[in-house]
């Protein structure tokens, strides 16, 4: 496994690679790597011949008060995992490499980036989209493997190759859960042991919202309305509980088939998201 600091040597690595006619997939993270990660690097190694992971905090997607200087960096013992699940290269670069002085473009996905997440962190997935079209433009891989547990995320980078016509297929892989349900997030880390055993309710809650959905004797909102005030009543100072439609992610109705619904919260300061996909017969 090779470690790469330089667009310019990476791209070098990658023109031999195509040349030999090797496919190449594409895992971009954050780092404080998990076995979340580990299986979107999986996922990846089953369906290309090469596979690139990159291992870069973005600042442009943390907005003002939040934890980029305390976000988790460990990048010895992430390059020791993704060694042992056979990558074939890791792209390390720094801020200044990937942005640089006086950068004038940014990509901003409308509408799907503007609720939920999006608007308890304005300009979040602005950076986002931005640092993933630059990575791609970069690596230039024929499939790049996200996560659903980020599903909002998912939806914005899906919208952003749609309409910028980028030569990538995306890949979702489904979300990865503790035992208890809790789904893996490199900000679990943040959780004090008694917000660890609270923090699974978090999906308990998604869990019982879908089983009302099926139920079809509530309305929506009143689903909503009651899962948020659970949440609350177990020590979460809820964000959103919203029930939307999976495809663009505004309100669902009755009627709506395909849905997904997404929640987050925080517990002490860390804030936790999650979401349950449903699909319903009429």
């Amino acid at each position: 496994m090779k470690c790469i600091a330089d667009i310019k040597v990476l791209r070098e690595l990658l023109k031999q690679w195509r040349i030999a006619g090797e496919s190449i997939a594409f895992v971009p993270t954050m780092g404080n790597l998990h076995a979340g990660h580990l299986q979107l690097v999986n996922t990846a190694k089953a369906q290309a011949d090469r596979v690139v992971v990159s291992i870069f905090v973005n600042p442009t997607q943390f907005g003002v008060g939040e934890d980029f200087s305390l976000y988790p960096r460990t990048e010895h013992a992430d390059q020791e995992k993704l060694q042992d699940v056979g990558v074939d290269v890791v792209f390390m670069p720094s801020v200044e490499e990937v942005y640089p002085v006086n950068e004038l473009t940014k990509v901003s996905v409308s509408q799907v980036s503007e609720n939920h997440c999006g608007a308890a962190r304005p300009g979040h997935f602005d950076g986002v989209a931005t640092v993933v079209c630059k990575l791609f433009n970069i690596v230039q891989p024929d499939k790049a493997f996200f996560g659903e547990k980020d599903f909002q995320q998912l939806t914005v980078i899906n919208a952003m190759v749609a309409d910028l016509n980028l030569p990538v297929d995306i890949v979702s892989v489904p979300t990865v859960r503790e035992l208890d349900g809790l789904a893996m997030s490199s900000r679990n880390s943040y959780l004090t042991v008694e917000q660890r055993e609270q923090a699974p309710q978090l999906y308990q809650s998604l869990c019982a919202a879908k089983a009302l959905i099926r139920d079809k004797k509530i309305a929506y909102v009143d689903i909503e309305k009651q899962q948020t005030k659970f949440l609350a009543e177990q020590g979460f100072r809820p964000d959103y509980f919203s029930i939307c439609r999976r495809y663009d992610l505004k309100t669902a109705e009755q009627g709506d088939t395909e849905i997904v619904i997404l929640v987050a919260a925080k517990i002490g300061k860390t804030r936790l998201i999650d979401n349950i996909q449903v699909d319903i017969e009429n």
